[in-house]
């Protein structure tokens, strides 16, 4: 198990209970911790091996985490088509000084695609969100979906309320569990190809209309902006504001 802190950790005052309790859950799920993370102030992380995600929940549950929050998915992958625009923001054009980046004889590179606490290793990543009302200190467990199934074991029998959130990230991911009986949709029509929160889903709206925060900026001229600013202070002025 790899701990991971953060580079100004000397500066960072210390969170003794919280440290104690990281130990305590890492002691309780063994070499099912694949990294953790904590940083006083914010929620503890752990990441744990896919095929331990099930018995995680029911370690994590006998210790006194027993209050389901959320369960979802992560997407790290880098959207190929960005907003679907083909504009300067997005790297669709080159400026007009001709100095985009990859403008020369090499390759541009693919950006490398985060994981955020605790790290990760596959495109897509769960995350469960449990809270103990005793300790009151919540956890957050991810976990690399793996790339062969796309798929882990529910957690539906152990947490009820896992069922919806389940079939949620089915539906717009596109993860499966193991042993839930009933992975049908929830929001789309029956009838629905693909999964929406994918990066790689096509926003096919925004290929027919331009993204609406993609403008192009014309410039005021000079006279008119002079105009402006003199009616503006004009009008200020006339409601007292220079008082």
């Amino acid at each position: 198990m790899a701990d991971e802190t953060p580079d100004d950790a000397a500066d960072t005052p210390g969170d003794e209970p919280r440290e104690a309790l990281l130990a305590e859950l890492s002691e309780l799920l063994g070499d099912a911790v694949v990294e953790t993370h904590l940083q006083p102030g914010q929620n503890l992380w752990l990441r744990v091996d896919p095929a331990r995600w099930q018995d995680t929940a029911r370690v994590l549950q006998r210790a006194s985490f027993d209050y389901f929050g959320f369960l979802s998915a992560v997407d790290w992958s880098v959207a190929p088509e960005g907003r679907y625009e083909d504009t300067e923001f997005d790297g669709g054009l080159e400026p007009e000084d001709g100095s985009a980046e990859g403008s020369d004889d090499t390759e541009p590179t693919e950006p490398e695609a985060p994981s955020s606490y605790a790290g990760g290793d596959t495109r897509f990543q769960l995350l469960l969100h449990l809270h103990s009302h005793t300790r009151h200190e919540a956890v957050i467990i991810k976990a690399d979906v793996p790339e062969d199934t796309g798929a882990v074991d529910t957690l539906r029998d152990i947490f009820p309320g896992a069922d919806w959130h389940e079939r949620e990230t089915h539906e717009m991911f596109g993860i499966s569990f193991n042993g839930h009986p009933q992975l049908t949709a929830i929001y789309l029509p029956t009838e629905f190809e693909g999964h929406p929160l994918r990066k790689d889903y096509p926003l096919l709206a925004r290929t027919v209309k331009p993204w609406p925060g993609v403008v192009d900026i014309e410039e005021i001229p000079e006279h008119l902006e002079a105009e402006l600013e003199a009616q503006v202070m004009a009008e200020f002025e006339a409601s007292g504001g220079g008082e």
